[in-house]
């Protein structure tokens, strides 16, 4: 049976924001190493695919660090032999290999940069799908725990650094150790005394990169929870800039944001700082070098013990030298922020999802729509019970009600229905099967949901309504348009169902995006239907038009309704009054109005208020 995703997302459940502390703790849950193998390991495998372009880059950059040793010692012969000896035959040869050797080395580290940049733009895409078909995967018990604006950051932010080391790192790394190692061996080659006095500067060096290592670790560390903690702040302020402006609250929320922002701001400066400071270290250290060439080497020619082709090459590989140690400086510091993020990353993608199929699970037959709970108990939290020991038995096809107080657990019953989470205790069947035994796909392309607050996604009316079923016709799509009311306010449109709806459906009523929402159920076809108050935030006309919409949607179908305003649901064939987590009533309406408890109650206070 072909799947169908029949759901139309709402604001469902627990809140959707998450906890601060997701923010507080983001820089204390790394393991804290400057270099992490496993961390690299793990990520290695998402370059495994372009292995011969990395091969291709890696023969590139062995052919530039060769000529580029070559060159310096290209001068030294052409100064020690056809210029001292004013052989202008030779200097003319030794000249066409030097241009042959800089050709060379421009078709190599082009030939390299491309294949590297190639290679990350493609890393860079599979580590974001990756990351984003795991973050499907992942239950709504994590995304109501996790803070949008984290998460953004780890698929936006941290994958692009990551993608830095892993694309061009790794080469930039093996290709100046390999141009250190040869510039040391030519320097000890051509004359061991002068290289030795000349690396008698490496201590130094050496000293200043472990203090700039050792502060830098933590300092980019900094960095990226600042960073994360910004975008979370900033997705938080943007969600809810409509209550924000609702109660003038510009100036606070703007002064909070402009703290976490100036926190992200040092977390930088402090960061930069010390590669501020290292890379300057490092060009003095080389200007420092190259002093002691002169003096050295200067002293020996003038002694005849050298030769001035020899000193002007070794002037040439101390500076080639220390072109590499500040690019390693500079890798390292990228290191230091892929690490981190790295470690980020990789335990997302490493995060199981608390809700998912078994080995065995089976695909889910066609449902008739019975759903039973037995014995039934659940929590978010451990400890924490919202729903106790609930019993129930709904026939196929029945309308099913859920009211009562809030917070009492009835759309923590409608989560349950569509596995967001799996029961503390007991079962939940449908059709006598346990849910936990079948395939969650197969068993949702059965299902929908309209909520209170209807999502849509950006496009057009026709692609959000082909949400639930991708492959429908244009007249499957009309018809359901049709049947859902659709009609009303799309003939109206220049472009009809090709109207482009902006983002959150802000060129949309509340009532025009809830109808979309019911099309998008009714062309689904769901077995069981899910459906949150539809009517609560619109006015008289358009509530008239969802009823209608409503009343062909529930047909036929099992439905189980979370009812705020009683009126709404007089008709369904059971209602269950919720409170503290257990059904304390259950019957229909004129039953529970006879029976003079809780749902009597809460419509004596409607009714009330109604009447006010």
């Amino acid at each position: 049976m072909e799947a169908r995703i029949g759901f139309s997302i709402g604001t469902t459940g627990v809140g959707r924001s998450g906890p601060r502390s997701t923010l507080e703790g983001y820089a204390d849950k790394v393991e804290g190493r400057s270099f992490n193998l496993r961390v690299l390991w793990y990520l290695l495998v998402f370059l495994r695919p372009y292995g011969l372009h990395m091969l291709a880059a890696f023969v590139a950059m062995l052919f530039a660090s060769a000529l580029t040793l070559i060159m310096p010692y290209l001068v030294k012969v052409a100064i020690d032999g056809p210029i001292a000896q004013g052989d202008i035959t030779s200097l003319n040869d030794i000249t066409l290999l030097m241009l042959l050797a800089a050709t060379g080395l421009y078709l190599a580290s082009t030939a390299q940069r491309f294949l590297l940049s190639w290679v990350g733009q493609r890393v860079l895409a599979d580590l974001r799908t990756a990351l984003f078909r795991h973050l499907q995967k992942l239950p709504l018990a994590y995304h109501d725990n996790h803070i949008v604006g984290v998460t953004i950051s780890r698929v936006i932010s941290d994958v692009g650094v990551i993608n830095q080391l892993l694309s061009q790192g790794l080469i930039t790394l093996t290709g100046d150790s390999l141009l250190l190692a040869g510039i040391v061996i030519v320097m000890l080659s051509l004359n061991a005394q002068l290289a030795l006095v000349t690396f008698s500067i490496i201590p130094l060096i050496v000293l200043a990169t472990a203090i700039f290592a050792r502060r830098a670790k933590l300092a980019f560390r900094k960095t990226r929870a600042r960073n994360a903690h910004m975008i979370g702040d900033l997705a938080e302020n943007l969600s809810g800039i409509r209550v924000i402006q609702a109660f003038a609250n510009e100036d606070s929320t703007s002064s909070k944001f402009n703290e976490v922002n100036q926190a992200n701001r040092d977390a930088h400066i402090e960061a930069m700082s010390l590669s501020f400071v290292f890379l300057p270290t490092v060009e003095f250290l080389g200007i420092v070098a190259t002093g002691i060439v002169l003096l050295f080497g200067g002293i020996s020619v003038a002694q005849g013990a050298l030769t001035l082709g020899t000193v002007i090459a070794f002037l040439g590989y101390v500076n080639r030298f220390f072109l590499p140690v500040q690019e390693l400086s500079q890798l390292y510091a990228t290191m230091q922020t892929a690490m981190a993020g790295g470690e980020r990353v990789i335990n997302l993608l490493n995060t199981e999802p608390a809700i998912r199929d078994r080995d065995d699970a089976s695909v889910m037959p066609p449902i008739k729509g019975r759903i039973q709970f037995q014995d039934l108990s659940f929590g978010y939290r451990e400890n924490l019970p919202v729903l106790r020991e609930i019993n129930l038995d709904f026939s196929a096809g029945t309308m099913v009600a859920l009211v009562g107080p809030t917070g009492a657990g009835k759309t923590s019953i409608a989560n349950l229905i569509a596995r967001f989470y799996d029961a503390s205790e007991g079962k939940l069947l449908i059709d006598g099967i346990d849910i936990r035994q079948v395939q969650q796909r197969s068993m949702r392309s059965q299902m929908g949901l309209v909520s209170q607050d209807p999502f849509i996604f950006s496009g057009t009316i026709a692609e959000n309504i082909r949400f639930g079923k991708p492959d429908a016709t244009d007249a499957e799509l009309a018809a359901a348009g049709r049947t859902a009311n659709v009609d009303a306010f799309v003939r109206d449109l220049p472009d009809g169902y090709e109207t482009e709806i902006l983002e959150d459906g802000a060129n949309l009523s509340v009532g025009q995006r809830q109808l979309i929402s019911i099309a998008r159920a009714i062309l689904a076809d769901p077995r069981i239907l899910i459906m949150d108050e539809a009517t609560s935030s619109v006015d008289m006309v358009t509530e008239t038009l969802i009823q209608d919409a409503l009343g062909k949607l529930l047909a036929k179908r099992t439905s189980i309704v979370i009812a705020h305003r009683l009126s709404t649901i007089v008709n369904a064939d059971v209602i269950c009054v919720v409170d503290e987590g257990r059904v304390c009533e259950m019957g229909s309406h004129a039953e529970l109005l006879a029976r003079r408890g809780l749902y009597a109650e809460l419509h004596e206070r409607q009714f009330v208020d109604l009447a006010d």
